[in-house]
């Protein structure tokens, strides 16, 4: 990699030049400024050299073209790119597909997620339906596609990278992907995008995160929302754009702007919670953090989701299957759901991806959003202002395509383009969309505004200039200490205290505590786990048995299943039906004083525990077994706030309103209100 450095000084006022390429026309301003070499990395292009600078020749022509000039704006060098790009190339442009690494197991059911090689084998891209494998497909499976055959052949640049190794692999695997790229006709580079990868969370399931990883660990996404620190919510977004862009992963396809308003839906986890001024913050802020105030060389562009809020589902259910594809808004707040979205845009996210859900009920028509114009072109582009790249959701074509299941393959692609889908996720396979076009379906200059979107991202990003990383910058980089002492200091102000009616909290020094976590993964083994850690920095006496205890302390971790386990039963929030064991709860809670600390990944039920002898409650959000310690001793005291409202009944589910907040639900609802939040 070569990093050489010039200037150039042009004269004020110097003639504008006008370019043809293709069906292009436009002027460059001439150079009136002080300009820096760009940072170039590169592997198999040659340089070429001009008035002073250096720049690749990335279409192997032996002439500085448009494109390749750093030194243009990024509008002069798309549409530059865009009238070079064959329809073949544009088409597999316009996908982004799920990409394997050879040896990676973490999408076959209970395998582990072993260390992998970075290099490439034939077969190590597939598809991004192969990751449902874990149960029966209520839809058809695609063909997959290797990397190489991916990249040359079918003209993939957008991928989406599930395997969890460490940072050294990924960034191997990152430049030699840039590399494959790099040695094709036009040398366009890729991008890789990917779930969550910093946060403490319950259901990692594919495609939803990433789980526990190399990189800094924070609380889960209700748990930053409960910090009620904005200032530390940034920092957290800096700090992880900071691990990502080390490794070459610079795209997000994060984060949720759903609303946590139907307490069934089993994707708030992912949430900011309830309150849409609340998660509008939220979003402002992790999407400042990650792109900066432009995007950038050092940026991580974001995939906002999922559009027009994924919350009010019908009975909780998801739109990934049959039986959840409806959306509904029973209490007519269908605009509330809008305001963390419009913050998103305000901050100037990169990319927004609506979800697979049709509306009812509303003055809109009921289709998937993905093909619904008055949804994307009226009320996102032209209402919203969003300019920016518009991301189908994972499979919408073949899988989820509800309210078009009557239309055909290619139909549905053409519904969608027209709609302003610009990026389709889940098929490494461009055939079918190539079709469409070939047949006169959709416009090729319709197809090129999507194209541009696409490519100005990467042009936006540095990608250009220089796709490749620096392994050992990395490995230093990723999860390194100060940046998880900032996560430690979230990881406690996360923590909730509810309840403190007999002031046992703090503990005193001395105390006799028996601390038991209580997590059954479905995997067969022990869901108890007793506490007792190898360093004593609390000042309490940990004993192995509840009989010999003091206080204990039960921290229980309801766990509803994967998502993609799901089937079409009604969903429960009671405890008894999320791999509790309410009768050992209350034995503890009847004979010995005892703190229960919840981990909410959904607004639990809790009234088959909650009786007189629960004095005691805190609520987590994914934190460790040291902050939690941390907050029971004292040495940190308690501030977060709830970001959700929890039921008070199994009654108060059913019959609440999806689309409404729990503190605006009518009086009687909730048992912990948004907001709620002790200290000492």
């Amino acid at each position: 990699m070569k990093t050489p450095l010039s200037t150039l000084f042009l004269a004020k006022g110097s003639t504008l030049l006008l370019l043809i390429s293709g069906a292009c026309l436009f002027a460059i301003p001439a150079y009136t400024q002080k300009s820096t070499q760009a940072k170039l990395g590169y592997r198999s292009a040659k340089i070429i050299k001009k008035a002073g600078f250096d720049f690749k020749d990335l279409n192997k022509n032996g002439k500085l073209d448009a494109y390749e000039d750093w030194r243009l704006p990024v509008e002069t060098r798309v549409n530059d790119l865009i009238g070079q790009m064959s329809l073949e190339e544009k088409m597999g442009f316009m996908l982004i597909s799920t990409t394997r690494l050879a040896g990676d197991y973490s999408f076959q059911q209970n395998a582990p997620r072993a260390e992998i090689t970075s290099g490439f084998n034939e077969e190590d891209l597939w598809q991004e339906n192969n990751m449902f494998s874990r149960k029966p497909l209520p839809f058809p499976l695609l063909t997959a596609s290797g990397t190489t055959k991916g990249v040359k052949e079918r003209h993939l640049r957008h991928f989406i990278l599930r395997a969890n190794t460490s940072a050294k692999i990924i960034a191997e695997w990152a430049n030699n992907l840039q590399a494959l790229c790099e040695d094709t006709r036009l040398g366009i580079p890729a991008i890789v995008a990917s779930n969550p990868r910093n946060h403490i969370t319950i259901d990692a399931s594919i495609g939803l995160s990433v789980g526990t990883t190399a990189f800094s660990k924070w609380p889960g996404e209700l748990g930053l929302a409960a910090m009620n620190d904005l200032q530390l919510t940034r920092s957290f977004a800096e700090i992880a754009a900071k691990e990502w862009a080390a490794v070459g992963l610079r795209k997000g396809y994060m984060y949720m702007a759903d609303l946590a308003t139907e307490p069934r839906w089993q994707r708030i986890e992912g949430t900011f919670g309830e309150n849409a001024d609340l998660a509008a913050n939220m979003m402002r802020e992790v999407v400042l953090g990650f792109q900066g105030n432009k995007l950038g060389p050092q940026s991580v562009a974001l995939t906002t989701k999922h559009f027009p809020g994924g919350g009010p589902q019908v009975e909780g259910h998801d739109p990934h299957f049959e039986w959840g594809k409806d959306q509904h808004y029973p209490g007519k707040m269908f605009d509330y759901h809008l305001k963390p979205f419009q913050a998103a845009i305000d901050a100037g996210t990169s990319s927004i991806m609506p979800y697979y859900a049709k509306p009812i009920g509303t003055q809109y028509e009921e289709l998937a959003f993905a093909y619904n114009k008055a949804i994307i072109k009226d009320l996102l582009r032209d209402k919203m202002g969003f300019k920016g790249i518009i991301n189908s959701d994972t499979g919408p074509i073949e899988m989820m395509p509800w309210g078009v299941e009557n239309l055909s393959i290619l139909q549905r692609y053409q519904k969608a383009i027209e709609c302003g889908v610009d990026l389709f996720s889940g098929s490494g396979d461009p055939t079918q969309l190539l079709e469409v076009v070939k047949k006169g379906m959709v416009a090729e200059t319709r197809i090129n505004e999507s194209i541009a979107r696409l490519l100005k991202e990467k042009m936006d990003l540095g990608l250009f200039e220089n796709p490749y990383v620096d392994v050992a910058d990395a490995e230093k980089t990723v999860g390194q200490a100060d940046f998880q002492k900032q996560a430690d200091l979230a990881l406690r102000k996360s923590i909730v205290l509810l309840r403190n009616n007999a002031k046992i909290l703090p503990l005193a020094p001395k105390t006799k505590v028996y601390v038991e976590s209580y997590y059954d993964n479905g995997r067969g083994a022990s869901p108890i786990n007793v506490i007792l850690p190898k360093t004593n920095n609390w000042g309490l006496e940990f004993v192995s048995t509840r009989e010999a205890a003091d206080v204990s302390v039960l921290w229980l971790t309801p766990n509803i299943g994967s998502l993609f386990n799901t089937k079409s039963d009604p969903i429960e929030l009671q405890l008894s039906k999320n791999k509790i064991d309410v009768a050992r709860v209350n034995e503890t809670t009847y004979h010995k004083p005892t703190v229960l600390v919840i981990n909410y990944s959904s607004p639990w039920v809790i009234d088959e525990i909650d009786n007189p002898n629960v004095k005691t409650v805190l609520a987590t959000f994914g934190t460790t077994a040291d902050a939690l310690l941390d907050v029971l001793s004292g040495k940190y005291n308690p501030s977060g706030k709830m970001p959700f409202s929890t039921p008070i009944s199994r009654k108060a589910v059913l019959e609440n309103k999806a689309d409404v907040p729990g503190f605006l639900k009518e009086k009687g609802y909730a048992l912990f209100k948004f907001g709620d939040g002790l200290g000492y």
